[in-house]
């Protein structure tokens, strides 16, 4: 399972990012280019990938 958060955290990331860039109209050449709807999603997207990849690999105190 941890395998499988990590990966997804991983690909969250990249994608999340281009996203927020594609939003800002850094990226252009899409049909998301220039979009603000497209900021807050890849801004999400980014944070969601972040925290996947914290609380996946934040080691577990004693019970």
């Amino acid at each position: 399972m941890k395998l499988v958060l990590n990966v997804l955290g991983i690909l969250c990331i990249p994608v999340g990012a281009v996203w927020t860039l594609q939003g800002f109209n850094i990226m252009r050449g899409s049909v998301m280019s220039g979009h603000r709807r497209w900021i807050a999603i890849g801004a999400v997207l980014l944070v969601v990938g972040v925290l996947i990849l914290i609380l996946s690999n934040r080691k577990k105190g004693a019970a």
